[in-house]
Parts: structure tokens; C-alpha cells; sequence
């Protein structure tokens, strides 16, 4: 068994982030995975909800996805999303904001959308 996985986390518009990981944990609509060197392949879909990517360095890389898949095989994970954003490049007041702005307009999409993505931001802090 391999002590490491290659991970490639990919939106519709760019890569996203891409390195070695021991960790990977998702949510699928079979409920979340975590998946880890020599692990079965698998095919999924994701849900939207936090990634969360171990490092060997034991450092955390945090990312907001909405939607897509997750491949695995090999020890090359792929996760193919619609939407997704890391930890870091979210702007938490700005997230609070659209969720209240959501909350007010009962609008129930918005406020998963903005609820993943502050849950991802404030994960990965």
C-alpha cells in the first residue's frame, strides 16, 4: 500500500488545487468518504459540501465544492467539480452577508450554497 495519493481537484473553470495527499474526505450522495492510499476505485457523485485534503506534510487543504464527481483508482483521486473554492480564497464577511441576505429571501439553495461555503472557510482557518 502506498503511503500517498495524488489528488487533482478541478472546477468546471480551473484547477483547483493538485498535490500529494493521506487523506481525502468528501461528501457523496451515498453520504461522506474518506478515501486513503490503496483504497477500492470508486465512482461517485459529490454533493456540495467541504473537501478536506490531509497532506503528508500534515498540513489541511479545506475547499468548498458544489457538485460534480469523485474518481478514484490507482492512487489518483479525481474530484471533478462544478463549483469549488478553497478555504482561503473565501471571503467569510462577504459569505455571512449572502446567507443572511438568503435567510431573508427564504431562498433554500442560496443558503446551502453559502452555508457550504462558510463552513468550508471557517474549517480551514
Amino acid at each position: 500500500m502506498a503511503a500517498e495519493l495524488h489528488v487533482a481537484l478541478v472546477a468546471a473553470d480551473r484547477e483547483v488545487w493538485s498535490g500529494e495527499a493521506t487523506l481525502v474526505v468528501a461528501r457523496t450522495t451515498s453520504g461522506d468518504i474518506g478515501v486513503m492510499p490503496g483504497h477500492q476505485p470508486l465512482l461517485g457523485v459529490l454533493e456540495s459540501g467541504p473537501v478536506t485534503i490531509r497532506t503528508p506534510e500534515g498540513g489541511t487543504v479545506v475547499a468548498a465544492v458544489h457538485g460534480g464527481f469523485i474518481s478514484f483508482a490507482d492512487d489518483k483521486l479525481s474530484l471533478l467539480a462544478e463549483v469549488a473554492e478553497l478555504s482561503d480564497e473565501i471571503d467569510v464577511q462577504r459569505v455571512e452577508q449572502e446567507l443572511a441576505r438568503a435567510k431573508a429571501e427564504d431562498d433554500a439553495e442560496a443558503q446551502r450554497a453559502a452555508d457550504v461555503r462558510l463552513r468550508a472557510a471557517t474549517a480551514g482557518r
